[in-house]
């Protein structure tokens, strides 16, 4: 049975001492990261000390009631782009749903942790869903990873599906609007991104 050591970053210092025993490297899968603490970066650290094993991200929460544009930019920027520019294999978001109350959770479990979505009379979206829709609607199973520049602080990660389109998540993360290109097998388009913008582009 293969194992997955779930971590928070602050914490690979014990990762590491676990990839680094030979005779446990073997029932390892990969290791699962939270982001509480530290630096998105420890991912890769840990990926080169330990190349054919995975790497997780597997939850990150969006305190309640929240700031739509603050969170939206902080979790695009740290976990859709950061995250898998870090080789991380997935992205998720705590939790799917709750009531208005934060309800239910575990006992002792987080009392204001924001779902995705808000289940009461009706469903209300909340920032976790557009978090993650930018990249799950585009982004399928079966989608790797391809190589794109870091422009100033245009926070960006590209994918080619198995289908073979490709998928470009940018956020802007300045203060200002930002106009930039996107270029790719001699052919470029120019886009324009408002300040805090998050956009998926695919072709």
């Amino acid at each position: 049975m293969k194992l997955r050591a779930n971590l928070i970053i602050g914490g690979a210092l014990f990762a590491l001492a676990i990839l680094g025993d030979a005779a446990a490297l073997n029932y390892i899968d990969g290791t699962g990261f939270h982001l509480y603490g530290g630096d998105i970066s420890a991912l890769t650290t840990i990926h080169n000390a330990a190349p054919s094993k995975n790497v997780y991200f597997t939850e990150q929460w969006v305190g309640g009631p929240g700031n739509f544009p603050a969170d939206l930019g902080w979790a695009v920027k740290n976990l859709i782009v950061g995250a898998t520019r870090n080789w991380s294999r997935n992205v998720l978001e705590w939790n799917l749903a709750n009531d208005p109350n934060y309800q239910p959770h575990t006992v002792g479990g987080c009392s204001n942790c924001l779902g995705a979505l808000t289940i009461a009379a009706g469903v209300t979206r909340n920032v976790s869903y557009y978090i993650i829709g930018h990249a799950s609607k585009f982004v399928p199973m079966g989608s790797v990873r391809i190589a794109s520049s870091l422009p100033g602080n245009l926070q960006n990660v590209a994918f080619k599906t198995p289908d073979g389109k490709k998928v470009l998540i940018v956020l802007n993360d300045n203060n200002t609007p930002q106009t930039f290109n996107i270029q790719f097998n001699g052919k470029w388009v120019t886009t324009t991104l408002d300040a805090g913008a998050v956009a998926t582009y695919t072709w």
